[in-house]
C-alpha cells in the first residue's frame, strides 16, 4: 500500500474520489458537494486555518487503485481546552481492511505528535459541528445535507485501533403532520402570547443583525459545556452566507424577552434532496437542476441548531418557535418530516424537547478519541 500526502489539485481531486469509489453501490449514500469538502481545505473558505493547521493523505493499493483517506488537523482554540493537548482526524474514508485503516490512523496519529498532540478526536470536521461530524453506528438510512454516513464497518476499525467514545450524538425524526402533543401545545400556545415576548423569522436582507443575535444567544447556551469555543459574527456569517442557496428565511426563528435575544432555532431544506444525483459535481447542469428542484421543493427539513439562554431555559421559548413553524409550514402542504439532529447525550434539556415533540428515533453518530501512548 501507498500513502501520500496531499500537495496538489491532482492529490485533492483523488481524495475526492476515493469516497465515488468506496459507495458507488450504495444506494443510501448521498455524495457531498466537491466545493463543500474542497472549502475545509481552503484557507480563503475556511476561517479555522486563522488558528490551526490541517493535512490530508490518500492511500492506495500497491496495483494503484484508491482505497482510503484522511485528513488530520489541529484547532488551536479548542487543542488544549482538556487534559491532554487533542487534535482531529476527519473525512475518513477506507475499504474494509484493518491494515489499511491503521497505515491511516498511524500517518494521522504521527502527524500530530509531531506538533505535540497526545490525542485524537474522530471523525471530526475542521470546522463547525453542523457538518462532517460524527460516525455513524446506528440508522444507516439516506443521511440529510451535512450530516455524515458511512459502512457499517467503520466502527470496528475505529475500535481496533484504539478509539473510545467520547459522547453520542442523537438524531430524532418528527411527523410534520402529525399533531404535537396536547401539553406541548397548551404550553407553547401560552407562550406565545405572553406580554413582552416577541418572534421573528431571519430576514435575508438583515443577515448581520441575526447574526448578531444568533452568536449571543448561541454563547450564552452553550457555555457551560465541556471545551466550549464562542462564536464569533465572522463565523456566523460566513455559515448564514453558505447556507443562502438552501435557505427559506421562514424557517429559522428567534424568539426576544423585552426585545433581548432569548432562543433560537435554525431549519433548512434538506439540500440531499436536491443533489443525491449529483455525485458531488455542481456544474451548469447541476446548478440548473438544483435551481428546478429548489424550487420544486423538497418534503423533508433538518433542525440544524436549537439554543435558548440560560436565563430563559425554562420559559418555554422552543415550543412556541416550533408552534410558530408549523403555522408558516402546515399550509405548504410539502414538508413531511421533520429530522432534530443532532443533539449530544450530555444535553439532557435539548433531548427532553425532543421527547416533548413526539418525536422518534431516527440515527446515533458518535464522537471517538485515541490517547496515544
Amino acid at each position: 500500500m501507498i500513502i501520500k500526502e496531499v500537495i496538489d489539485s491532482r492529490g485533492a481531486q483523488e481524495f475526492l474520489e476515493v469516497a465515488r469509489q468506496l459507495y458507488k453501490n450504495d444506494n443510501n449514500w448521498v455524495c457531498p458537494l466537491d466545493k463543500d469538502v474542497n472549502a475545509v481545505f481552503d484557507a480563503e473558505q475556511n476561517t479555522f486555518h486563522s488558528h490551526g493547521t490541517i493535512s490530508r493523505w490518500v492511500l492506495k493499493s500497491n496495483d494503484g487503485k484508491l482505497i482510503g483517506r484522511i485528513a488530520a488537523f489541529i484547532n488551536e482554540n479548542k487543542a488544549y481546552q482538556g487534559e491532554l493537548p487533542t487534535g482531529g482526524v476527519g473525512f475518513f474514508e477506507c475499504i474494509n481492511n484493518k491494515e489499511a485503516a491503521n497505515l491511516l490512523f498511524d500517518t494521522s496519529q504521527s502527524w500530530l505528535l509531531a506538533r505535540n498532540m497526545k490525542a485524537m478526536d474522530g471523525p471530526i470536521n475542521f470546522g463547525e459541528n453542523d457538518s462532517f461530524w460524527g460516525l455513524l453506528v446506528d440508522g444507516f438510512t439516506t443521511p440529510s445535507y451535512g450530516m455524515n454516513y458511512n459502512h457499517k464497518y467503520y466502527l470496528k476499525l475505529f475500535e481496533d485501533y484504539g478509539f473510545e467514545t467520547l459522547y453520542e450524538q442523537i438524531t430524532n425524526h418528527l411527523e410534520v403532520n402529525k399533531p404535537f402533543p396536547e401539553r406541548f401545545t397548551k404550553i407553547a400556545t401560552w407562550v406565545a402570547n405572553k406580554p413582552g415576548y416577541t418572534f421573528k423569522h431571519l430576514e435575508a436582507g438583515r443577515l448581520e443583525k441575526y447574526a448578531t443575535d444568533f452568536a449571543e444567544i448561541y454563547n450564552d447556551a452553550w457555555k457551560d459545556f465541556a471545551n466550549f469555543v464562542p462564536l464569533n459574527i465572522k463565523n456566523v456569517l460566513e455559515t448564514f452566507n453558505k447556507m443562502k442557496t438552501v435557505m427559506d428565511e421562514k424557517l429559522i426563528w428567534f424568539a426576544y424577552i423585552n426585545n433581548e435575544p432569548a432562543s433560537v432555532i435554525v431549519m433548512l431544506p434538506d439540500a440531499n434532496q436536491m443533489i443525491k444525483s449529483f455525485n458531488g459535481k455542481l456544474g451548469i447542469i447541476q446548478k440548473i437542476q438544483f435551481a428546478y428542484k429548489r424550487w420544486k421543493g423538497v418534503n423533508r427539513i433538518r433542525v440544524v441548531v436549537m439554543g435558548t439562554k440560560h436565563a430563559f431555559q425554562k420559559h418555554g421559548l422552543e415550543s412556541a418557535l416550533f408552534i410558530k413553524l408549523k403555522e408558516y409550514v402546515l399550509p405548504l402542504k410539502q414538508y413531511e418530516e421533520l429530522e432534530l439532529s443532532w443533539v449530544g447525550d450530555f444535553n439532557d434539556k435539548m433531548l427532553a424537547i425532543h421527547e416533548a415533540t413526539g418525536a422518534t428515533f431516527g440515527k446515533r453518530h458518535t464522537t471517538m478519541r485515541k490517547i496515544f501512548e
